[in-house]
């Protein structure tokens, strides 16, 4: 009768789980052994409790609910987590105890983390504990992490909106084990190189973190009369001459898309929904389409020409984007159409301010709803901007666009570096896995 693995010593597990030669990856050091990851460790699925509502307490006898938004995106452990949830009465739980190592099987699936936290984990969580000391946790923590994993989890995954990562097929997953004494000189050696990395990304990463900031400061600058306090010295205007005035004041219409369902096409005009524009810029990749009859039906206020702003309402809103090209497209009802008035309001000037946080603001005061919040037309329509003529528009449009293009190159090269960091990481980890550090 054959033998369970809970009854099996650590060498009859081992001999079990390996893997045969022709399905081996690559040819591994001497004393390396490519095995089955069900073969050195016990894998488990959370489970979720329903409706979790009804468990969520803020009391401090609550346990720890471990989601995975509590796991940072380049962090290796979850220090903490945002809800408590009560066990009593609970029949779907797993609860694991600090130490325990995670890896995520929904959403961002295949990112590992080390708990160093007691609780109770959701059930896109998968939970590997080590049979009898096969494993140094370090080493499989970084294993979790290498292009070797996680490609094989990419080509596992399954689902169409959400990828999930299968239990079963994660313990088949093959991995190279080591003697446990090269495991840790492997850890040491990888955590030797990654802290100087690692020192480089947080220096990076301050740079982002602080790029939003820089541009509301720049913005805000610009339309308390700042930016332009000289150029207006030199026009012999010395005080800021602004008026606060809602947008349709400034603009001929403001619509947002139609409400009919529009109907769809192999080919013809674009149809942008907030996917298309949530970077801030026209994108009509992956687009669908309309039969051109729909389009030509369409109000000349619900057609986007080359020099309106596009402005989204619901759950993602406040995003305002430049119509800066000639070709026919529509949008979906998600999103307003603006069309300035040019003898009032630049198109840029327009879309600057639109970007500011006190309109920002404004534009949450008025939101509507609680699964998605919704920026109601009507009331789009009354937000107030501030208002200089048209030269000083033109002023703060010349001074804004060369500031933020410079601050832009410097996004852009943060985002580069850490890139490349990302790639020297995955470099090191593949040479690890190799042998060949």
């Amino acid at each position: 009768m054959a033998k369970n693995k809970k009854e099996m010593t650590p060498e009859e597990r081992l001999a079990a789980a390996l893997v045969p030669e022709e399905e081996q990856p690559y040819e591994l050091p001497e004393g390396w052994e490519w095995v089955r990851l069900s073969g050195i460790a016990e894998i488990v699925r959370g489970g979720s409790p329903r409706p979790i509502k009804s468990f969520l307490t803020t009391e401090d006898t609550g346990v720890n609910w471990i989601k995975i938004g509590d796991g940072e995106r380049y962090g290796k452990y979850i220090t903490s987590t945002a809800q408590k949830i009560i066990t009593t009465g609970m029949s779907k739980s797993r609860f694991v105890h600090s130490g325990t190592l995670l890896l995520s099987n929904s959403m961002s699936f295949g990112r590992p983390y080390i708990l160093k936290i007691d609780g109770c984990i959701h059930d896109g969580w998968l939970a590997i504990f080590d049979y009898e000391k096969l494993f140094n946790q370090n080493y499989l923590y970084y294993l979790l992490c290498s292009p070797l994993l996680y490609n094989q989890f990419a080509s596992k995954a399954a689902g169409a909106v959400v990828q999930n990562l299968n239990k079963d097929k994660v313990k088949a997953s093959l991995v190279p084990l080591p003697p446990l004494y090269e495991q840790q000189r492997l850890v040491a050696r990888i955590e030797s190189l990654f802290v100087k990395l690692d020192a480089a990304r947080e220096k990076v990463q301050s740079v982002l973190d602080s790029h939003e900031t820089r541009k509301a400061a720049l913005l805000h600058d610009a339309f308390t009369g700042k930016l332009t306090a000289k150029w207006r010295e030199e026009q012999g205007l010395p005080e800021k001459i602004y008026k606060t005035v809602p947008l349709n004041q400034v603009c001929d219409s403001i619509f947002d898309g139609d409400h009919m369902p529009p109907p769809k096409s192999n080919s013809g005009i674009p149809f942008l929904v907030i996917a298309n524009v949530n970077k801030g810029k026209l994108n009509f990749t992956g687009t669908r389409f309309v039969p051109q009859d729909y389009y030509e039906s369409l109000t000349d206020t619900r057609k986007p020409q080359n020099g309106d702003v596009l402005y989204t309402l619901v759950g993602t809103y406040g995003i305002p984007v430049l119509v800066d090209t000639d070709e026919k497209f529509c949008f979906q009802r998600h999103m307003a159409l603006l069309k300035p008035n040019k003898s009032s309001i630049l198109q840029k000037y327009l879309w600057y301010t639109l970007q500011e946080k006190d309109f920002y603001q404004q534009a949450t005061k008025i939101a509507k709803g609680t699964a998605q919040l919704t920026v109601p037309i009507k009331g789009l329509r009354q937000l107030t901007i501030p208002l200089p003529s048209l030269p000083e528009q033109q002023e703060i449009v010349r001074i804004l666009d060369r500031l933020l293009a410079r601050e832009q190159r410097a996004r852009q090269a943060a985002e580069e570096t850490l890139t490349a960091i990302d790639r020297m990481k995955q470099s090191i980890l593949a040479r690890a896995f190799r042998g060949e550090l």
